[in-house]
């Protein structure tokens, strides 16, 4: 199914959410549970099925990882490659958090071995040291994250001069390649912000 079509959004890789969500508002109201409470079964069941597929359109577009892998599917006609490369440009990245969150770690499982009241208000300060430094590496990852929503705005002019779905050329005339780094990209830091938030929530305690 295409989501864009569905939701009535042209196939780009940038969607102001305000818009997405308007569009996706004034469709699902036709189809409200209150607009066809009097309907007949089969009536009210198509209407729910419709709710639901509206509801689903939306929540992909939304999250830029979920709209890249589905733009990616429309235009190439096959699901992108789980590739485990990263991108240029994000490798430093990668490597401070996996050392923060490893050094993290460490200091969780010594904190909860912990007896001594002197030991705890030490580690305390500690505790509050990692907690600045992985709420710097999340600062940093939505920093990069903001830079792709940008780079993606900008790649919708290719999408608006390329030939229209299914012509010969379309293809061709998209940057593809690079769509599907950017969209491994978003995967990544998907990935990192949960583990961030996780121990973020673990030194809280």
């Amino acid at each position: 199914m295409d989501y864009f079509a569905l939701l009535q959004e042209p196939r780009r890789p940038w969607i102001d959410p305000d818009s997405l969500k308007a569009g996706f508002l004034r469709l699902a109201a036709q189809v409200h549970p209150d607009k066809v409470h009097q309907a007949g079964a089969s009536e009210k069941a198509a209407a729910n099925e419709r709710y639901a597929e509206l509801n689903a359109a939306y929540h992909c577009l939304l999250e830029p990882k979920e709209r890249l892998r589905h733009l990616l599917e429309l235009e190439s006609g096959a699901t992108p490659k789980d590739v485990q490369s990263l991108p240029p440009g994000t490798m430093d990245l990668l490597v401070e958090i996996g050392r923060v969150c490893r050094e993290t770690d460490l200091f969780l499982a010594a904190r909860s071995k912990t007896a001594s009241p002197l030991l705890k208000v030490r580690q305390f300060e500690t505790g509050l040291a990692w907690t600045g430094q992985l709420k710097q590496l999340r600062q940093r990852i939505d920093l990069r994250r903001e830079e792709l929503l940008a780079e993606l705005k900008s790649m919708n002019a290719a999408w608006n001069a390329a030939p229209p779905p299914a012509s010969a050329g379309r293809a061709a005339a998209l940057p593809l390649e690079r769509l599907e780094q950017v969209c491994r990209v978003f995967s990544y830091m998907a990935r990192w912000t949960e583990q961030i938030q996780e121990r973020l929530v673990q030194l809280s305690f």
